[in-house]
């Protein structure tokens, strides 16, 4: 039997079910995978490599920014696997790529 968390069991079986187990990310990270066919290769509850560490998925949105508001309201079905590793860098390139501040209102509260 795998682990789950104590709460939303059953969002979490559902989502890791449908990814089989295993991270759903598809270079989203920034990471080709090539060792994974183009699919990041940990599994949940897996070892990274012989003395790597334990691999614990997570069920979290395709976005990788969606606010936990957001992401709470979202059915199964809009959930992916996410390994903590891919999610992380996903969600950095995500911030890199969003367009910069403007600067119409940079002055606003300069004195």
């Amino acid at each position: 039997m795998k682990s789950q968390p104590i709460v939303g069991a059953a969002v979490f079986t559902a989502v890791m079910g449908a990814a089989g187990y295993r991270c759903q990310c598809g270079g989203e990270c920034g990471n080709p995978h090539p060792n994974g066919q183009g699919r990041c290769p940990h599994e949940h509850d897996q070892y990274t490599s012989k003395h790597g560490r334990l691999v614990r998925l997570m069920a979290a949105p395709v976005d990788p920014l969606a606010t936990d508001v957001a992401a709470a309201r979202l059915p199964a079905s809009e959930l992916r696997a996410w390994c903590p590793d891919c999610h992380t860098a996903a969600a950095r390139l995500a911030r890199k790529r969003l367009p910069a501040a403007t600067t119409d209102q940079c002055g606003l509260f300069d004195l």
